[in-house]
């Protein structure tokens, strides 16, 4: 099968023709329908997030089983499903304490299997990994069965690919969030696929403002669509500032979905006594953040951290798919850009220049 293959960082990904093992025991092959761009792979392009290469990136993806191993009984061939990125294991600490986003079997394997091994291999005879197991910017992928979940046939593949992760990861940070109701202030930094989803999340649990912060003016034009009742230009303002003037002394809630010490600490500054900074956005490896400590206790606020929305995976994906097919989701309108495999690398130029929305590669024959 063709896939994307990054060699080395900082540089393009040529498309090459892989040589594919059968599913192993508990494994499925899915043909993959859809992919989005997002912005966790272009870390890994970039170098600012380090992975063992040869690498298949994407990550965000939806497509159709084509085959099944032994010992599978979650899917079966022929079916439409939408993938996670984390496939709990089911038996770890994290799975067994109810955060499967946490596996710590899949975090130890990583780009291996459950196994430990790989399924891919280079023409010159070199193993090939999967980011996350998946590498979705292949035609197709060999994973672990609990990376499925079964997808209705009334959502498209594009949608579905979302879904994945980008809406996930932005709705299910803000809605998951144990101590939020309605009509609190949000606060969301970076209008990408995540923070436009995050923006759907506050709207979904009635906060009674939703401010974007973004350093595109266009990109804050966009955030509007997704529910926004204000916006910042971060790049031209003090968004700390403006938002306590906005909201007389801060917003009850503000969410990082950038990734960064800088924003993170403007999302801190940018909340009021008892607030909490959600962290959702992935930073470069080693990034650390400078919190006023002292205003933390004195304010008693909080910060935490949200992975791919807080909860398992697949509750989320219950929960999120539920909200599109009754309508209270719109992620159709975030697909702006669609790119066959062959434009991979174009895609990922249109999200270093910051386009609006999101971009995703839609492959042939899956439907």
């Amino acid at each position: 099968m063709k896939a994307a293959v990054l060699y080395e960082p900082k540089t393009r990904m040529p498309i090459v023709e892989l040589k594919q093992q059968a599913p192993r025991s508990g494994e499925v092959l899915v043909r993959i329908g859809a992919a989005g761009v997002c912005a966790s792979d272009h870390h890994v392009i970039i170098g600012t997030a380090k992975f063992p290469l040869p690498i298949v990136l994407g990550h965000e993806g939806a497509g159709m089983i084509e085959a099944v191993g032994e010992n599978v009984t979650s899917v079966k061939p022929g079916q439409r499903v939408v993938l996670s990125f984390v496939p709990s294991c089911g038996f770890c600490r994290s799975c067994r304490s109810g955060m499967g986003q946490l596996c710590d079997t899949h975090r130890a394997t990583g780009p291996r299997q459950f196994d430990g091994t790989t399924r891919l291999m280079d023409p010159q005879g070199k193993e090939v990994f999967q980011y996350t197991k998946m590498g979705v910017f292949g035609e197709a992928i060999v994973t672990a069965q609990q990376a499925c979940y079964p997808l209705p046939d009334d959502v498209p593949m594009d949608v579905a690919a979302l879904i994945g992760c980008s809406v996930t990861t932005g709705v299910g940070a803000v809605i998951n969030q144990p101590n939020i109701r309605a009509g609190m202030t949000v606060a969301v930094f970076g209008c990408g696929g995540v923070g436009l989803n995050a923006l759907q999340g506050a709207k979904l649990v009635n906060a009674s403002r939703i401010i974007a912060v973004d350093v595109h003016d266009h990109k804050l034009e966009f955030a509007y669509k997704f529910g926004a009742t204000d916006v910042v230009n971060a790049k031209s303002q003090d968004a700390a500032k403006v938002i306590r003037d906005l909201t007389g002394g801060g917003v009850d809630f503000a969410f990082d979905t950038f990734g960064s010490a800088r924003t993170s600490v403007a999302a801190y500054d940018s909340t009021r006594k008892t607030g909490t900074t959600v962290v959702v956005g992935l930073a470069p490896d080693g990034e650390k953040a400078p919190f006023d400590l002292v205003d933390m206790v004195r304010n008693q606020k909080s910060v935490v951290g949200s992975y791919y929305s807080s909860i398992s995976p697949h509750e989320s994906f219950r929960t999120v798919l539920d909200f599109y097919r009754k309508g209270r989701l719109d992620v159709g309108s975030m697909i702006v850009r669609r790119y066959s495999l062959d434009q991979i690398n174009e895609g990922f130029d249109d999200l270093a220049r910051g386009e609006d929305g999101r971009g995703v590669v839609v492959f042939r024959g899956v439907s």
